[in-house]
């Protein structure tokens, strides 16, 4: 039973030691910990990428018959989605599920950004996807080796995909 009370206090001591880094944070970090920040930025990433055939070819663009109006469609949509990302993190999920298919689809009209911008997009709409919060309280969270709980404390909530926790109200 030793072994359990060493491990509650270690990983007691990890989260105040990242309560306490927080505390200390700047405005960026801590806007950054609460939203999908490294999936949106790929996401934006790809739709350049993807945006960049239909924009050397904006001459044939309209021409009937021509795929590169799609290319322009599909990588517009992938920049909207990842700065929307941004702005409303509770969405990722279903902007990660759409920047997933749209990007498999600029194949078709942008030769999906030379397939890196493909590859980003698929990368960035899982990160979007997998990405999720969750409220941490690192004096509640584990029980100290007396058996006491500290209160008064703020919550902290931790972002799974990258594990890094960020301030919240208690």
């Amino acid at each position: 039973m030793g072994r359990k009370e060493d491990r509650a206090i270690k990983r007691h001591n990890k989260l105040e030691k990242r309560q306490e880094q927080l505390e200390q944070a700047g405005k960026f970090k801590l806007w950054k910990n609460n939203r999908p920040f490294w999936g949106a930025t790929l996401t934006v990433l790809s739709a350049l990428l993807v945006l960049y055939i239909p924009l050397q070819l904006y001459a044939i663009a309209f021409v009937p018959g021509s795929f590169v109006f799609i290319g322009l469609l599909f990588g517009g949509l992938i920049l909207i989605l990842g700065v929307l990302a941004y702005i409303y993190p509770q969405f990722s999920t279903v902007f990660g599920v759409i920047t997933i298919f749209l990007s498999v689809l600029s194949v078709m009209g942008a030769l999906g950004g030379f397939l890196i911008g493909t590859i980003l997009g698929i990368i960035g709409g899982a990160m979007c996807i997998g990405w999720q919060m969750e409220d941490v309280n690192a004096s509640s969270d584990q029980n100290h080796a007396d058996g006491k709980r500290a209160s008064n404390r703020k919550v902290f909530r931790r972002d799974k995909s990258t594990n890094i926790n960020t301030a919240g109200s208690s």
